[in-house]
């Protein structure tokens, strides 16, 4: 599903409940699982006391929420991703993806990002990333992240074939959720 916050507002949010404690504790242990880095973040991101909520919203979305800031997203039973907001405060927690800068408007808009700019003399990627991987996209030139997304391809394949969508955008400077980062119902 590309850009799977296009048009995302608090209108798609489906069920907003106490999340049990049982189901808080595993999905944290499953995000500590899938971000080792932000070994002792954790209190700080969704701090001890913190109102920890799994919400669900149409197509298969469930958003992670600590105060009502929603920190992740993950559609079914996929991997969890960072809101942009979140990886911005935390870079390390994802693998790096650079494009260049001609490629910034496309991602912008909500477009997958293709080989050829992330082959680009300007880009880099981090070494060894598979396919399924949530990685952080950048441009060239800027410092901060400006997209989530899905590897299609691993880095090896991107630079062997070198043509056709690399990169799943599923979030993205701009987008809905990017626009809608609080539950503020």
């Amino acid at each position: 599903s590309n850009a799977m916050f296009k048009k995302f507002s608090m209108e798609v949010v489906q069920s907003q409940n106490k999340t049990k404690s049982s189901v808080q504790r595993a999905i944290r242990q499953k995000l500590e699982e899938q971000f080792p880095t932000l070994e002792g973040a954790w209190d700080d991101i969704m701090p001890p006391k913190s109102d920890f909520m799994a919400v669900k919203c149409q197509n298969h979305i469930t958003l992670i929420t600590a105060d009502k800031q929603i920190l992740f997203f993950q559609e079914r039973d996929g991997p969890y991703s960072p809101c942009l907001r979140l990886l911005q405060q935390y870079p390390q927690m994802l693998p790096k993806m650079q494009c260049d800068i001609g490629a910034c408007k496309f991602i912008i808009g909500g477009s997958n990002i293709m080989c050829p700019g992330l082959t680009h003399p300007d880009a880099c990627m981090d070494e060894d990333v598979g396919v399924g991987q949530i990685v952080g996209i950048y441009v060239h030139g800027k410092e901060h992240p400006c997209g989530v997304g899905m590897m299609k391809m691993s880095t090896d394949a991107i630079r062997k074939v070198n043509k056709g969508h690399g990169i799943e955008n599923l979030h993205y400077l701009g987008d809905g959720l990017w626009h809608n980062h609080t539950l503020d119902m």
